[in-house]
């Protein structure tokens, strides 16, 4: 409702200066005077409205024919006022008064004889258990018998007691209030049992509150539409003069009208409820309906806000036109309803297609459905404002074409709308293009997935589309508003220079992270290793820096200008690598054995195959040193995945080695060193050629 709301306010602003200058351009226009030259208005859509500025304004200011009739009504009702106070009578004043209180006493009187009987019908029927069982015929009883029967019998009673009576100035007013208090309760009791016709389900609560707040409001505004009707009758008005009745009938509608706003304001939120509240088996039938209903309980007391403000308009321009003026509002009221009706139709007219078509149509026609939606509702908005400027006498598009200012605003506005349609358009295009890329395939063996290089780039593309289109649409929509741009694109172009200069470590943060996003060099959830030092996933790429996360849980936040070198262990695959020592007592097959072993078991895990891309590859003795013979072999796995290949292939082998006699692991410290016993003396014994274990020397460091 945003777009609606605002093309009627923008055609009420043309609607106020189109009759004035409507109106100029007729009374200026005789044979025999010169044409007058059309205003040059300049300055954009700005300029054409501040030229209609003075016209609008002359609109708005008050008539000062209006005020001086309601002057001279004003005189003429203190002169009548007078004539009847001064104007002498055969009759004295208590008679009068006599009149007036005994009309009075008659209805009073009956009311409350015929009020206290009903009271004692309800209260006697409301034991039956027929009735005990119905509650809205309890509450219906409880207003007809006690209120509106009596007022009903009062009336026609004090009228013929009237006729017994010669014609005064106390009958006509006791006359007067007799009618308005039985109008007033009549009508209230009406209503009430309207509402209480509602008192079921979920509504108990707006109906309780209504019947609490409603009774007295509603009879003051009964009373005083009574009273005002009665005023103006002929009888009354010759009794006690016509400008008089007429003054005192146009303040009396004017209170009633400024209460029945107020209780429309008040109870807005409790009828809306009454309104759209239905069984859940109604809405679920008829969804459509269920959505008219809430968008026009929303909105229903605002046509009638709109009755009450022309009704208060005609009664204070003395009754002149009053029936132009509330035929013209009970044709917006009509016209509004029929284009909030329209507009919910149609809502759900492309939401159940929408809905029919998500799965067999494709991302571009849904969104051109929705830019189709918003064009209908605009053009709907726009037709409303012409309808109802012409309801009013005003027509937009006259006072597009033959009016020089009335031709700037559309020229302008017209200029705005397209742009703002170009951009619209580019906009829902491009970005369901980027949607649609960086969206995950329904069925992932059919479809490729979107690459990381993709989710990195795209996102950046969107941002950047995004801000170029605003500044591009703003731009252009100010030079058509009339302000001039170029002083404010030479002023950007200096700061955009003074800033080029000032900051050369974030251009060119921004110019490398750019070829390092286009080159591929690393995406989001790739673990790298920077020439800095710093290690970790990558969790976010701005246009400035990159985003990384270590193994400890800290964030780094890395500007591309530092970064130099950078090695990516999750592009494609990766190898994990074994380096194995045995002694050289170690049977180097039996060892070999040992090492395809466990790396059949890890072929064999339900859970680190899927890291793997083949079977493990033995290449042998790599080499042989002091501490041993060095065997190696080797996994390809996933990207990311070697590391718990690895830490399961070292355990695996450590509990075969174990296990097994023959091989065993070399030792990176010294070894004993065996070495024969020497003969000191000849003289001495020969001794056995038994080893002699060296102590232990400690490596040197």
């Amino acid at each position: 409702m945003l777009n609606f709301k605002t093309a009627i306010l923008l055609g009420m602003l043309l609607v106020l200066g189109s009759s004035e200058l409507c109106a100029a351009t007729a009374a200026t226009a005789p044979a025999a005077a010169p044409a007058k030259p059309e205003l040059l208005v300049e300055g954009g859509l700005l300029g054409a409205i501040s030229s209609s500025i003075d016209d609008v304004q002359d609109k708005l200011d008050l008539n000062e024919n209006l005020i001086d009739a309601w002057r001279l009504r004003a005189d003429r009702a203190a002169d009548e006022v007078g004539r009847l106070v001064n104007q002498p009578s055969d009759r004295s004043g208590w008679s009068v008064a006599g009149d007036f209180l005994t009309l009075s006493g008659t209805w009073l009187g009956s009311f409350a004889l015929l009020t206290v009987l009903a009271g004692l019908l309800v209260r006697r029927l409301s034991q039956r258990p027929w009735l005990q069982a119905r509650p809205r015929g309890q509450g219906l009883l409880e207003y007809l018998l006690p209120y509106t029967l009596p007022a009903l019998v009062c009336l026609p009673l004090t009228l013929y007691v009237s006729h017994s009576l010669n014609g005064s100035v106390g009958r006509a007013l006791a006359l007067c209030l007799a009618y308005a208090t039985s109008s007033g309760i009549v009508s209230t009791s009406v209503l009430l049992c309207l509402i209480v016709m509602f008192n079921v389900g979920h509504k108990r609560p707006a109906v309780r509150i209504i019947r609490g707040y409603c009774p007295k409001p509603l009879f003051l505004i009964g009373f005083l539409a009574a009273l005002s009707d009665a005023l103006t009758s002929p009888q009354i008005a010759r009794q006690l003069g016509g400008n008089i009745t007429s003054s005192v009938a146009v303040f009396t509608g004017l209170l009633a009208s400024l209460i029945f706003a107020v209780l429309v304001i008040r109870l807005r939120r409790p009828v809306a409820h009454l309104i759209r509240n239905r069984s859940l088996a109604q809405r679920l039938k008829q969804p459509a309906l269920q959505e008219s209903l809430r968008i026009f309980s929303g909105l229903w007391y605002w046509p009638i806000l709109l009755m009450v403000l022309v009704s208060a308009v005609s009664l204070i321009g003395a009754g002149e036109d009053s029936q132009q003026a509330l035929r013209c509002a009970l044709l917006t009221t009509v016209l509004l309803i029929a284009t909030v009706f329209l507009s919910t139709v149609l809502q759900h007219l492309f939401k159940s297609r929408s809905a029919q078509t998500i799965q067999r149509s494709s991302a571009y026609k849904e969104r051109f459905l929705s830019l189709l939606h918003a064009l209908l509702r605009i053009v709907m908005a726009i037709a409303f404002i012409e309808i109802l400027g012409r309801i009013w006498g005003i027509s937009l598009f006259e006072f597009a074409q033959r009016n020089t200012v009335g031709r700037a605003i559309s020229d302008s506005l017209s200029s705005i709308g397209l742009i703002f349609l170009v951009t619209w358009l580019l906009w829902v295009v491009l970005d369901t293009a980027i949607q649609e890329a960086l969206k995950p395939p329904a069925n992932k063996r059919a479809a490729r997935q979107p690459s990381t290089r993709v989710k990195t780039i795209l996102p950046l593309l969107r941002n950047a589309i995004k801000i170029i289109l605003v500044v591009i649409c703003a731009i252009t929509t100010m030079a058509n508003l009339g302000i001039n741009v170029a002083p404010l694109l030479a002023g950007a172009g200096v700061v955009g220079l003074a800033i080029g200069f000032g900051s050369q470590q974030l251009v060119q943060d921004v110019i490398t992270g750019l070829f390092i996003i286009i080159e591929d060099t690393l995406s989001i959830g790739d673990w790298v290793v920077l020439d800095s030092g710093h290690a970790g996933t990558v969790e976010g790429l701005t246009i400035r820096t990159l985003r990384l996360r270590d193994g400890k849980g800290f964030v780094h936040s890395v500007p591309f200008g530092q970064i130099k070198a950078v090695t990516n262990q999750s592009r494609q695959f990766a190898y994990a690598f074994f380096s194995v020592q045995f002694t050289y007592d170690t049977d180097v097959d039996k060892a070999i054995e040992l090492i395809r072993e466990a790396g059949r078991s890890i072929s064999e895990d339900s859970f680190l195959r899927y890291n793997l891309q083949g079977g493990l590859d033995v290449f042998g003795v790599d080499k042989m040193d002091l501490n041993g013979v060095v065997l190696t072999a080797q996994f390809r796995t996933v990207s990311g995945g070697q590391y718990a290949v690895s830490r399961a292939f070292n355990q695996r082998l450590k509990k075969l080695v174990d296990n097994c006699p023959w091989v065993h692991f070399a030792q990176t410290y010294p070894q004993p060193v065996v070495l024969p016993a020497r003969r000191v003396h000849e003289d001495e014994p020969e001794q056995d050629d038994s080893a002699l274990l060296l102590p232990e020397s400690p490596r040197p460091q």
